[in-house]
């Protein structure tokens, strides 16, 4: 993107390689990937979209400027994430929307899979803003529970609902949370994927088990904050 202050209508920050924004060109609306990763954003340039590389929490935009922006995702992977939302509020058009799809801590009782890996789940754990913390930051946004039913998302939540798939290496790898194992708890990622096996072989549906906190609150949550109209 040669001017990253050109207003675009939407904005997806943190949004990698660009999927979510490719879906969203899709629908007809412009998208423009804003990312600090240099990689992720040649796979989403790949796709024909424009991108910006960028902090999240300090984004190249002018206040009041940006029809939506979206989050989609990725707060936990950023560690001033207050500041993050805070800008995605500043860019944001009177009337503009901020839209946070979000995993919070209390959805991670949810992600029974974490049962498993003790030691990696500490650190995502802490990574994880409470319902709370983002109310708070975006007060008087709607929230809209999240479920997943398939796997075109093929994030944790997804595979939480297909154990069986957690089983397969090539498929784990392509979650953060397990990337981050098989670098810093290889022998408790080991350790964990053969006692998941034993547990479904055995017939465990840890996925039922989870079912009332689910229906109760969802896999996730996307809050949607309204810019005021002065």
């Amino acid at each position: 993107m040669s001017d990253s202050r050109a207003r675009p209508a939407l904005v997806d920050v943190g949004g990698g390689t660009g999927n979510y924004s490719a879906a969203l060109r899709e629908l007809g609306m412009r998208p423009v990937v804003a990312d600090v990763d240099p990689g992720m954003l040649a796979v989403a340039a790949s796709k024909q979209l424009p991108v910006v590389r960028t902090d999240a929490a300090a984004l190249p935009f002018a206040d009041r400027s940006v029809d939506a922006v979206l989050l989609c995702s990725m707060l936990h992977h950023v560690p001033d994430w207050a500041q993050a939302l805070a800008e995605a509020c500043r860019v944001a058009r009177p009337g503009g929307r901020v839209v946070l799809m979000a995993f919070t801590r209390e959805h991670l009782e949810v992600h029974w899979i974490m049962e498993y890996f003790p030691e990696t789940t500490a650190h995502f754990v802490d990574a994880h803003q409470t319902m709370d913390d983002l109310t708070r930051a975006l007060p008087g946004a709607s929230a809209t529970p999240v479920r997943y039913e398939d796997l075109v998302d093929g994030s944790m939540a997804a595979l939480c609902r297909h154990p069986e798939l957690l089983l397969d290496p090539d498929i784990r790898r392509q979650t953060s949370y397990f990337d981050h194992a098989e670098t810093d708890h290889p022998d408790e990622l080991a350790a964990g994927v053969r006692a998941l096996d034993r547990d479904l072989a055995a017939g465990r549906h840890p996925d039922d088990e989870v079912a009332e906190v689910r229906d109760r609150i969802g896999d996730a949550v996307v809050l949607t904050w309204t810019a005021p109209a002065s």
